[in-house]
């Protein structure tokens, strides 16, 4: 492997099945249910280990109604990776499925755009819709994390370290950021949910969870832009990416997005 390249890893840790027209905006509600799953990503290099994003826990899984199969944090041990491993922590935005668990990495340091920030904790929350992809829970640790002098805001597109880089893409939450990272297969970009679904791009569709539709749309021809091919583009809830990426031996549910099958 390249010295430079990362390791890239896709661990799912819970699904749902619901119906379509929960996935795509304007869709047909005749087209019943689909599945979909959820991810947190893993970037390995050496002893450098990046998490992205934290997932919920089963508590959280519960009250959501969603199938929990098994705590993000502790599936990272088939990486061999402990809690206390994980010295870079990227939350791509405070959504209840990417941010919950913060308080499982007791010597992270937490990666946060200035706009999440603001937007979470701001005038908005006040609207019920807007708050709903959001727990109170998760914010307050965000903040407390803050005081505790271990979040670095970002402000817009920044280089993280070498071989990674965060980009701002506004749209389904106000402060979202993707990621592109180097790997031995070329650059990547996890999307997280700048696009749910490849379907979310090729459909023109946003998912309905959304602060503003049209930086949005916007997103998805960023993030297309930045994979430069569909094959480096990872949607963030995409059950597609277990299809296409080969799992890592004795856990069929870690992806290495470096080995696509076939």
């Amino acid at each position: 492997m390249s010295p430079h390249a990362y390791e890239v890893y896709a661990v799912q840790y819970a699904r749902s099945v619901r119906p379509v027209t929960d996935y795509y905006l304007g869709a047909d509600p005749h087209d019943g249910s689909e599945p979909i799953f959820y991810y947190v990503w893993v970037l390995r290099r050496g002893s450098d280990v990046i998490l992205i994003d934290t997932g919920f826990d089963a508590e959280r899984a519960r009250a959501r109604k969603r199938d929990f199969l098994r705590c993000p944090i502790e599936a990272l041990r088939a990486l061999d990776i402990a809690p206390e491993d994980v010295g870079t922590v990227i939350i791509t935005h405070l959504h209840y499925d990417h941010a919950g668990n913060m308080d499982k990495l007791p010597k992270a340091r937490f990666v946060l755009q200035d706009e999440e920030m603001r937007f979470a904790t701001g005038r908005y929350m006040r609207h019920g819709m807007i708050r709903a992809p959001f727990e109170l829970s998760d914010v307050q640790l965000m903040v407390a994390l803050n005081y505790a002098g271990r979040v670095d805001f970002v402000d817009g597109d920044s280089d993280l370290t070498e071989g990674v880089r965060l980009h701002h893409i506004p749209g389904h939450s106000l402060g979202l950021q993707a990621v592109t990272v180097q790997s031995e297969a070329g650059r990547l970009c996890l999307a997280s949910d700048a696009a749910h679904f490849y379907a979310n791009i090729s459909r023109g569709a946003p998912f309905p969870i959304v602060a503003d539709v049209a930086r949005t749309l916007d997103g998805h021809e960023k993030v297309m832009q930045l994979a430069r091919d569909r094959s480096r583009l990872i949607p963030g809830h995409d059950p597609a990416v277990a299809e296409l990426f080969e799992s890592i031996p004795g856990d069929d549910m870690i992806f290495d997005l470096t080995k696509p099958k076939g």
